[in-house]
């Protein structure tokens, strides 16, 4: 291990740059070949009563958390150094960001990550809807959105007593047990109650598609927190926190990067991995010969996407990240934030489906 991390810090930036391009290939590929999709699966509950594209979300969100826990245990990687773990719980951002979000994912046909397989399948819509959630992004970082955001932040955030919001150092400051010892109780509970969940279900088990597309993007993450883990040195001039896969900003830096090349020819970890997800969803799409281009259907449809893409830019902003960086790979460090976020993208999705529903099929 000690000889796998050195070869890695000798040039992270080249590493992490093709590493990020082949876990996206892989993302990409796995998400556009079992049709994984977030908000995909709480259309398929209010519409069907069909709760296995969720339980493969959740699947995926628990593989990811026992893998990556595991890998912190094994010293692999510092999830405390993540920008998950801040010792401040910022409540509004992760409340009302996972909302709009959640509210924004449905009116853009789906997340980042599912327009990113849909835009690599020839989708146009897509491509134009990521485009737009960028630049968005990119406003509520540092453009004309961020002293707003900054505000919020500043007037919700609340300063914990323990070095970081993981819910292992929130449990051990109450309970006197070790950080380590809580986050391996917290993990061997959560993950027992989220298999149980999955795989209790019969309709689950005998849909190997679900089963292999909550597994696959789980480990997809996990193997992005063992790279930047292993890239990751502290006493480099700029250190590169570990972090795995998430879409809002990364769709907001790829943009940056088409533009500024020659200033950064290698582009990050995240960056890449756009690229990559657009790239493994275009191969699954023309070896299932199901690549087509498409565009939108109406002016409706326009209006609906551009809504979305802007608020999942400025939601993902605040709440630092989507169905995949903040309900996967956020949560797969156990930082409370994280799971806050989850649970506002749902309600966001849920309340969203409701209002386009109202709005397509009209006045009853």
């Amino acid at each position: 291990m000690d000889v796998l991390r050195e070869f890695l810090t000798r040039d992270s930036a080249l590493a992490l740059g093709i590493g990020g391009l082949v876990l996206g290939f892989l993302f990409g590929a796995i998400v556009f070949r079992t049709n994984y999709c977030a908000m995909g699966s709480l259309s398929d509950i209010l519409n069907f009563g069909d709760w296995r594209r969720f339980r493969a979300w959740i699947l995926a969100a628990a593989t990811a958390l026992i893998g990556a826990q595991l890998l912190q245990w094994a010293g692999v990687v510092a999830l405390d150094k993540s920008m998950y773990m801040t010792p401040s719980l910022g409540w509004a951002g992760h409340i009302v960001g996972g909302l709009m979000f959640g509210f924004g994912m449905v009116f853009a046909g789906g997340c980042p990550s599912r327009n990113l397989s849909r835009a690599g399948g020839g989708d146009l819509r897509a491509l134009f809807t990521l485009i737009v959630l960028g630049l968005f992004a990119y406003m509520t970082i540092g453009g004309i959105f961020a002293p707003v955001r900054a505000a919020i932040e500043r007037a919700s955030a609340w300063a914990l007593a323990t070095p970081t919001q993981g819910i292992g150092a929130l449990v051990g400051s109450v309970t006197g047990v070790s950080t380590g010892t809580a986050n391996a109780a917290i993990t061997a509970a959560i993950g027992a109650l989220a298999l149980a969940y999955c795989f209790g279900n019969a309709r689950f088990r005998a849909s190997p598609v679900h089963m292999l597309s909550g597994i696959g993007v789980g480990l997809v993450v996990v193997a992005g927190w063992a790279l930047t883990g292993l890239a990751y040195d502290e006493f480099a001039t700029r250190p590169t926190a570990p972090i795995s896969l998430t879409y809002v900003r990364p769709a907001g830096d790829a943009l940056e990067w088409l533009q500024r090349y020659t200033a950064a020819p290698v582009p990050g970890f995240g960056t890449a991995s756009v690229f990559g997800a657009l790239l493994g969803a275009c191969a699954a799409a023309v070896a299932m010969r199901r690549f087509h281009v498409s565009t939108f259907s109406d002016t409706g449809d326009t209006l609906r996407n551009l809504l979305g893409a802007a608020l999942m830019g400025i939601g993902g902003v605040m709440a630092l990240g989507c169905t995949v960086g903040q309900a996967i790979t956020g949560v797969s460090t156990l930082a409370l934030g994280s799971f806050l976020t989850f649970a506002a993208i749902v309600a966001g999705g849920v309340y969203g489906l409701r209002v386009l529903e109202r709005i397509i099929t009209g006045p009853a």
